[in-house]
């Protein structure tokens, strides 16, 4: 008797043991996602998204070379973290906000208040009307970003304005 019911242990354990590296070797993200990429390096980071503030042309150099700086953050401490997108978007630059976005950028209210986007801000603010308070990057709220927009962005600020914006 035992020796049947240490061959039926020996079986399961082995068949269980055996699946299991099946599985492992037949679906690798069933355990541990081992072929991530490694993380950017910090200073490609802080760069992209300083240079994103007025460099269009190295914001055209360097996203190709490295596509995960499209989305990166870098963040200036003390909760204030900013992608390239951001800061093209409090500094008003319309062209390397354009670029990025047609590159693959998310969007945000931000710079879509800066590039007068009004059906988007309105579709946002009417959704989440706790947005007009909302803060992004370097603390700059959306009346700062519809004022970067100019002239295309005036409609959005004059909405901004009367919804009690800051």
């Amino acid at each position: 008797m035992s020796t049947i019911i240490s061959s039926r242990k020996k079986f399961i354990t082995t068949t269980l043991l055996g699946t299991a590296g099946i599985l492992v070797w037949k679906f690798p993200s069933v355990h541990a996602q081992s072929n991530k990429p490694e993380p950017l390096q910090d200073d490609l980071v802080k760069e992209f998204v300083t240079r994103a503030h007025s460099d269009l042309d190295k914001v055209k150099e360097m996203l190709p070379q490295q596509p995960g700086l499209l989305n990166a953050c870098w963040d200036w401490g003390g909760g204030d973290f900013e992608t390239a997108l951001e800061g093209a978007g409090h500094m008003g630059r319309k062209d390397i906000a354009q670029y990025l976005l047609e590159s693959g950028a998310r969007m945000n209210v931000f710079c879509a208040a800066m590039l007068g986007e009004l059906d988007l801000v309105k579709a946002l603010l009417t959704a989440h009307p706790w947005l007009k308070e909302s803060k992004g990057p370097h603390g700059l709220q959306l009346i700062h970003h519809a004022t970067k927009g100019g002239e295309q962005a005036r409609d959005v600020l004059a909405y901004l304005q009367s919804v009690g914006a800051k």
